[in-house]
């Protein structure tokens, strides 16, 4: 262990506060006062205070979490290193530019978080094909065997295709699990050329059109950018199977939200949302009620002991900085 002068000051900020405690259990967070000099029970929610601005000025390190404030560079002149628990570390920073100017460097959780994301999509996948939560709201509501040959006929995950949109972090974690079972996963993501998926044996990249068109179930993985709000739209939901199950755990927004509840309602296709855009939906909305829809309040990602796993990252990039080694898992602070 290195002395207090030794060790760069960091602070942590996140709101509630509570986070921090879910994030870095006490052999966690035993570990990160070992490498920093830290005080674990002043968290940062807001840069407005005195002393939230005097914990500020003396950071070298910035330890952030889920609804931390958006700090200004002015507040951190000493600051050397961003570690963000969650996606994306810009997020806490009100001017990335300028501390990237500064030569301030950022990690984030992303990966971290991407396991758990992966881990639902792959159940609701299988449970997808095997058409689970319909055969059991017909079990619950007949009390008694549903009919086997029309429920279940054409059900099951031997030979079914999946496609996945978005070659992120996520979607390529998915197309890995999806390789122990008989399935067959093509990728859409527009860098990849169409083929064979680099990484992925077994994927092949296709056009979204060809990929909807051949999907037992459809993953979505893509970001929320401009280029892909409302990306799945009615042509594209209309080119999927009959039977077949819109998966979501992106974000609400690359789904034309109109057109899906126009494909739901005709009983067509089934969804399973763990994102919805707004979120959560309107308490008027049939997204709530139509029975070929699982809706989920944005689990998918990391939950209760999930959060440790985040924890752990963090930790474990921030002894890689102390160590002067580059971050595992680097942000670029000004946006490509």
């Amino acid at each position: 262990m290195g002395t207090d002068t030794a060790r760069p000051r960091a602070v942590l900020a996140a709101d509630p506060p509570t986070l921090v405690e879910r994030l870095f259990p006490p052999e966690v967070l035993a570990r990160l006062s070992d490498v920093v000099d830290l005080d674990p029970g002043e968290v940062i929610t807001e840069v407005g205070s005195h002393a939230a601005r005097r914990r500020l000025a003396g950071a070298e390190v910035l330890i952030a979490g889920w609804g931390a404030p958006r700090v200004p560079a002015e507040l951190v002149p000493n600051l050397r290193a961003v570690v963000y628990a969650g996606g994306v570390a810009r997020t806490c920073l009100a001017d990335p530019a300028v501390l990237a100017g500064r030569g301030v460097t950022a990690s984030n959780a992303r990966a971290a978080n991407a396991v758990p994301v992966a881990e639902y999509t792959l159940a609701m996948i299988l449970l997808a094909n095997k058409k689970a939560h319909a055969a059991e709201r017909a079990y619950r509501e007949r009390r008694a065997a549903p009919d086997a040959d029309r429920l279940l006929a054409g059900t099951g995950n031997f030979r079914r295709t999946v496609g996945i949109v978005g070659a992120s972090q996520v979607g390529r974690r998915v197309a890995r699990l999806l390789q122990s079972f008989d399935l067959d996963v093509l990728v859409h993501s527009p860098e990849l050329a169409p083929g064979p998926v680099p990484g992925l044996p077994g994927a092949r990249s296709a056009a979204l059109e060809e990929v909807a068109a051949s999907s037992d179930v459809l993953s979505l993985h893509q970001p929320l950018t401009p280029e892909t709000v409302g990306q799945i739209d009615a042509r594209i939901l209309g080119l999927l199977p009959d039977g077949a199950t819109l998966v979501n755990t992106a974000r609400g927004g690359v789904v034309d939200g109109d057109a899906l509840l126009a494909e739901l309602r005709t009983g067509r296709i089934d969804a399973v949302l763990d994102v919805t855009d707004p979120e959560p939906p309107p308490p008027d909305s049939e997204l709530w009620t139509l029975p070929n829809v699982v809706l989920t309040p944005h689990v998918a990602g990391s939950t209760g002991t999930e959060l440790r796993r985040i924890g752990e990252s963090v930790v474990a990039e921030v002894e890689r900085f102390v160590r002067g080694l580059p971050f595992e898992h680097p942000e670029e602070l000004v946006a490509p």
